[in-house]
């Protein structure tokens, strides 16, 4: 077993918005969040009272302790007032891609039981058409204004009593963002209001931040990544958050300049970006002192490559997932010039893994020899809403997590993640079921059977690959027609992007898809 190095950090027993807004009033005119592209600016006071009025008007619209609120938004400075609303209603908050179709958005609210939306008015008529797929959604909610739907900024006038509900920081759950596991169709994450506070307390130490730093947040927020490095723990510090709703190279680069960003927190493909992309040359970068990728593997060629273009100390990288709130990993800022290149950071404080062999589950490895990584911590999940069986297969009666990630740790206590058993594809750090797209090709009456991996294109990005085998009746079906087909029904990052057909699905005698089969396949010369 390997333990954290650091010491231990007490439980954090306050509901997250007391955890990240707490020292609201200390910050006070401090800039909390500023909009990158049109320099709109909240301060630390405004944020801690807008979110209380919010909170008081979600309140006198019937928001109980126990429902749960949609929200529903690409990033905007009004996201975390209406997620720390909502909590402070008493609310869990589950996070809606804003890429989502309506059936994607009705699946998740049906799931999750959602009896509120939070949205933008762009994206209202899919809230709108999922809500009715759906039933149960008492009303829907926008953060700008749109004709016959309540506003976050006319419910800033609220004169209702701001809600005092008794938050139970151990068993109540705060947000419960969306996540295939390791495998299977998306499911319900249920964080606890202790379970991210204890995290973002874990990591504090190691990615430090504060008054004058500021980080600029082009990842999602209803991503798990985004909600905990971009928002609650920047906001916790003190630190400045310059919010852009969407990655455009332009646009990100010029906010960096603008704003003097000091920190990113990025995946692969914007690191990609800016060690190879002649734009980068065009924009004063000189602010950047520290870039942090997670959410996907980073290959180190390309890490050392982007920091010698940028004049940094080596990009840093953190390893989580969303059932761990999501970090276990991170390579301190302190530490990166030391650490090894490709590895995913150290064990967090409080935080315990072990490597367990893959032929032989019950063996554990030493520094050195990979398998399969288990977690266990104060930040693990309390579980997957309405799925105990999905639950117990991921975390062990000891309390072990089985991420499905393979990894070593050398023998200075460094993890490198190297492949992974769990069938997820990772596209861009969005995670794709490879069973949920599997189940829409079936759908498609010239399908007879599909199996769907992910495989990695020119540009390093893993995509989904679908194996298809033709109805007899539809011997002409294309893969134009099959990737069209899953285009109008899944969201973008979701789509096939190439298929291959064949005479039959590769699988074992319980039926399960052999995967490792196609994929070897694939691997092939032609």
């Amino acid at each position: 077993m390997f333990r954290s190095a650091y010491a231990d950090v007490e439980p954090v027993e306050l509901p997250i918005h007391d955890a990240v807004l707490g020292r609201a009033a200390e910050f006070g005119s401090t800039p909390a969040l500023i909009d990158g592209t049109d320099g709109t600016t909240l301060t630390y006071e405004q944020v801690d009272r807008f979110h209380r009025r919010v909170a008081a008007a979600l309140a006198e619209a019937g928001v109980r302790k126990g429902d749960v609120l949609a929200l529903h938004s690409p990033n905007t400075i009004a996201f975390p007032t209406a997620f720390y609303a909502a909590t402070r209603a008493g609310a869990s908050v589950t996070t809606v891609h804003p890429l989502a179709t309506a059936e994607e958005f009705g699946k998740q609210l049906k799931d999750s039981a959602a009896r509120w939306i939070v949205t933008v008015s762009p994206l209202l008529e899919t809230a709108r058409r999922a809500a009715e797929l759906a039933g149960g959604v008492e009303e829907i909610f926008v953060c700008d204004s749109a004709p016959g739907h309540r506003s976050l900024i006319d419910m800033l006038a609220s004169t209702a009593p701001e809600p005092a509900v008794d938050i139970d920081p151990a068993e109540d759950v705060a947000a419960l963002p969306y996540s295939s596991g390791t495998t299977g169709v998306p499911k319900g994450v249920m964080l606890t209001h202790r379970q991210i506070a204890t995290n973002l307390a874990q990591l504090q130490p190691l990615i430090t931040a504060g008054p004058g730093d500021r980080i600029l947040a082009v990842l999602p927020f209803f991503h798990i990544y985004g909600l905990t490095a971009l928002m609650n723990a920047p906001l916790r510090q003190g630190a400045t958050v310059v919010v852009l709703p969407r990655f455009d190279l332009e646009t990100f680069l010029a906010a960096i300049q603008n704003h003097r960003i000091t920190g990113l927190y990025v995946a692969p493909p914007i690191v990609l970006a800016l060690a190879k992309h002649p734009l980068v040359a065009q924009y004063d970068l000189s602010s950047l002192q520290h870039i942090i990728s997670a959410a996907a593997p980073l290959d180190a060629s390309l890490a050392a490559a982007c920091s010698g273009r940028l004049g940094l100390p080596p990009v840093g990288q953190a390893y989580g997932m969303t059932e761990l709130s999501p970090g276990t990993h991170v390579v301190p800022l302190d530490a990166m010039n030391d650490a090894p290149p490709g590895t995913v950071g150290k064990l967090i404080a409080g935080t315990e893994m072990r490597i367990v062999s893959l032929d032989d589950p019950g063996k554990d490895l030493g520094p050195g020899e990979s398998g399969e990584i288990l977690i266990r911590g104060p930040q693990v999940m309390k579980g997957y809403l309405g799925r105990p069986d999905a639950t117990t297969a991921m975390i062990d009666e000891d309390g072990w997590l089985h991420t499905g990630d393979v990894g070593h740790v050398d023998d200075d206590g460094w993890l490198f993640v190297v492949d992974r058993v769990k069938e997820l594809i990772k596209y861009k750090g969005f995670q794709v079921a490879p069973a949920e797209l599997e189940a829409l090709l079936l759908t498609h009456p010239g399908i007879a059977d599909a199996a769907v991996i992910g495989v990695y294109n020119d540009d390093g990005n893993e995509v989904p690959h679908a194996y298809v085998v033709r109805q007899p009746s539809a011997p002409e079906l294309t893969e134009g027609e099959i990737m069209m087909y899953v285009a109008e029904h899944v969201a973008p990052y979701k789509r096939v992007r190439h298929v291959t057909f064949i005479d039959g699905v590769p699988r074992a005698a319980s039926g399960k898809i052999l995967r490792r089969e196609l994929r070897a396949t694939h691997k092939e010369p032609s």
